[in-house]
């Protein structure tokens, strides 16, 4: 196990055009949770990663979007990309509203049409917009989350268990809107649930 941070490059090996993850190493004191993976993430498309509690998934998330080094392995295709994510903690700002949330990370101006339609279309009330999100039920925040993420100037979205808490009804109508809104991105999905895989769709990557 090397002492370095990861090495991200600007081109892929062998004119892969997606990201490509080389032996990536992390451990937390003796704890391996990611030992040498290496995988390729089709460029403009989903692919779905599932493992055990504690196979590193988040910890693989978390390296992609730069919030942790990993000890050894390089990763591939990744610079300039702009990132939107889902937390698997809601990381709202819980005294403004739905609408409020989701502006903050649009870079471009965004009318209050274009929120209550989104909304609507998970099935919010447009009246939620205004409503200031520590008011919500754990479901509505959710929603917004997965929104402001969906809403954001993005070319790959990672989302790590986005869909838990919700109801089977809801969680079907986030996922087929989440899917068809994501399309023509690089879409990085972790889920305990198979289930959600295959709504999902594209490629499956195992961790264990």
């Amino acid at each position: 196990m090397g002492n370095g941070v990861p090495s991200v490059q600007t081109g892929a090996a062998s004119g892969y055009k997606g990201i490509q993850l080389v032996d990536i190493t992390k451990a937390y004191g003796s704890n391996v949770v990611l030992d040498g993976f290496s995988c390729q993430i089709e460029d403009q498309a989903v692919t779905c990663i599932m493992g055990a509690s504690g196979q590193g998934k988040t910890t693989l998330l978390r390296i992609m979007l730069g919030l942790e080094t990993c000890d050894s392995g390089s990763i591939l295709g990744m610079p300039n990309q702009r990132r939107s994510v889902v937390f698997q903690d809601d990381r709202l700002c819980e005294n403004l509203s739905a609408a409020s949330n989701i502006r903050l990370v649009c870079q471009n101006p965004i009318v209050m049409s274009d929120i209550t339609d989104a909304m609507n279309a998970v099935g919010l009330a447009p009246a939620l917009a205004n409503q200031i999100v520590r008011d919500m039920s754990g479901g509505e925040r959710r929603r917004v989350v997965v929104l402001r993420a969906l809403m954001a100037e993005y070319d790959i979205l990672l989302m790590d268990e986005p869909f838990k808490g919700l109801d089977s009804d809801t969680k079907d109508m986030l996922m087929l809107y989440s899917k068809e809104q994501s399309k023509g991105k690089t879409v990085i999905f972790v889920t305990h649930d198979e289930s959600e895989c295959e709504i999902m769709g594209g490629t499956l990557i195992r961790l264990g």
